[in-house]
């Protein structure tokens, strides 16, 4: 059976260890790392290019999107599942959006978990039927892909990764240290984000990361 290196990436030690006895009782599985935060899963990503990566969408520091956009910029190679509680269409959208090839609720890990894995290491795709439909519904129906009106394009990278730290009650001291830039940058970012959205107070911001599934409620 082919060797497959598995990252896993989830903020609950005790869903970490519950996908790795699942993910190793697999001959040839290895789990080489794990990671607690979305920042973490990059750097880790980074360090041992893992096969295939488990990965839960409300990560602190770096949501799952953001993560899997930054890990695919990085390693392309790696494929990304990911494991989430939440089976809205806004949620499948963005996955599709960052770039992320596997979709599976964690309602049902249990059962497709390691048929997902398996068929990822092999870089096929995995989608739940809801979640093919939709992508038929998006990419051959011409359907409009944010019914919402918010679009990711609106910020850049960066600026998505000040709003996860702000809604998450970080300072600018606190931000421009986990970021490695000035402090003078941050609020430059902090100002450009809130007039991009229109938004007057930090309340606005946190409701907005909210609702756009930044962070948890």
């Amino acid at each position: 059976m082919a060797r497959v290196r598995i990252l896993i990436a989830d903020d609950h030690a005790v869903v970490r260890r519950g996908l790795r006895l699942l993910l190793e009782s697999r001959s040839g599985w290895e789990v080489c790392c794990e990671a607690s935060t979305g920042r973490e899963a990059v750097e880790e990503t980074k360090r041992f290019r893992p096969d295939v990566i488990v990965l839960d969408i409300n990560m602190p520091e770096l949501n799952g999107f953001e993560a899997a956009r930054q890990i695919l910029k990085e390693v392309p190679r790696t494929e990304i599942l990911i494991l989430t509680m939440d089976d809205s269409e806004e949620v499948a959208r963005q996955v599709l959006r960052a770039g992320a090839r596997g979709f599976v609720l964690k309602s049902d890990s249990d059962a497709k978990l390691v048929d997902a894995v398996e068929t990822l290491s092999q870089h096929k795709p995995y989608l739940t039927p809801a979640v093919a439909d939709l992508v038929l519904d998006t990419y051959v129906g011409g359907t409009q892909e944010h019914k919402s009106g918010y679009s990711d394009d609106r910020l850049t990278p960066r600026e998505r990764e000040i709003v996860q730290l702000l809604a998450e009650g970080k300072s600018n001291k606190e931000m421009a240290v986990a970021l490695g830039i000035a402090v003078k940058t941050v609020e430059a970012h902090r100002a450009n984000i809130m007039h991009k959205l229109h938004l007057h107070s930090l309340s606005e911001l946190v409701r907005y990361a909210i609702r756009n599934k930044i962070i948890a409620a």
